[in-house]
């Protein structure tokens, strides 16, 4: 889904952002706003990952017995 989003914010970044033809008016979503859209995404996705993002290691020195 990340992707999709990501190629979508591309696609609508190159294209223009109104357009009008034949009485038919179309407008997009401002390019910040979709980028805000992509950062909340983003972090959803990443508070429902497990663990705090934290790994504890036990080291012990070479040559240790």
């Amino acid at each position: 889904m990340a992707e999709d989003l990501k190629d979508s914010i591309r696609e609508n970044a190159e294209a223009p952002a109104e357009a009008a033809a034949d009485g038919q008016h179309v407008k997009q979503h401002p390019l910040p706003d979709q980028i805000e859209a992509d950062r909340y995404l983003e972090s959803k996705q990443a508070a429902r990952k497990k663990g705090l993002g934290i790994k504890l290691v036990k080291l012990s020195p070479p040559g240790a017995a």
